[in-house]
């Protein structure tokens, strides 16, 4: 791009230029090569078709999630957390072994055990994470948290997310614990049914302050 003084104002395209006014300044431009149809049918773009698929799936999928918990991203007070979170999501969807390339998915590099404690193992911002301080079982009927003896809260929030990753959409159910004197173990409502693929959230406070938060 560049700028040209000309006391002949031009407009539109001669050959390959582009010439246009910009903010006051006469710009003139090469033509872009691209070529839209060539991009979805030509095969030389395959792999940047690939990369892009990918690259939009993993985009939507990170931002439903951020969207359940925008509430406790804003404490993390981290201004790049969004390119953060984007990258996590690209490389566990990276560990997909099982599709092919421009198909694979968040959902299932989440079914291996890299991917699980990748999301386990994100901090958010300054926050310390959780690092295997809280577990997690399944009843019958409800769950039961287990926090380590030598974390000192008084409160401790769920959220159980339930992720549709095809149709990108998700739904969060909060639960709060206000604890008054220490227990072995908490227990919280099992809110989504066990055939729905759902995550855990979890959020120990102090004070009001956030102490510790991530996935479980």
């Amino acid at each position: 791009m560049a700028t040209y003084e000309s006391f002949i104002k031009l407009n539109g395209s001669v050959g390959d230029l582009v010439f246009y006014n910009l903010n006051g300044k006469n710009i003139v431009r090469k033509k872009s090569g691209f070529n839209k149809n060539a991009f979805h049918k030509n095969a030389s773009y395959e792999k940047v078709r690939q990369n892009s698929s990918e690259f939009g799936h993993c985009s939507k999928i990170g931002k439903i999630i951020r969207q359940c918990l925008e509430v406790y991203i804003k404490e993390s007070d981290d201004p790049l957390l969004y390119q953060k979170f984007a990258k996590l999501m690209t490389e566990i969807k990276d560990l997909d072994n099982a599709s092919e390339k421009g198909k694979r998915t968040v959902k299932s590099g989440l079914a291996t055990e890299s991917g699980m404690k990748m999301l386990r193992n994100f901090q958010f911002g300054s926050i310390q994470s959780l690092e295997n301080t809280v577990t997690i079982s399944a009843g019958l009927w409800d769950y039961g948290l287990v926090l380590d003896k030598n974390i000192v809260v008084d409160e401790i929030i769920i959220e159980t997310l339930r992720i549709d990753f095809e149709e990108y959409m998700s739904e969060n159910f909060k639960q709060q614990i206000f604890v008054e004197k220490p227990m072995y173990e908490y227990v919280f409502q099992k809110y989504f049914s066990d055939e729905e693929l759902q995550f855990h959230f979890v959020v120990l406070k102090k004070d009001g302050k956030i102490m510790r938060m991530g996935f479980v």
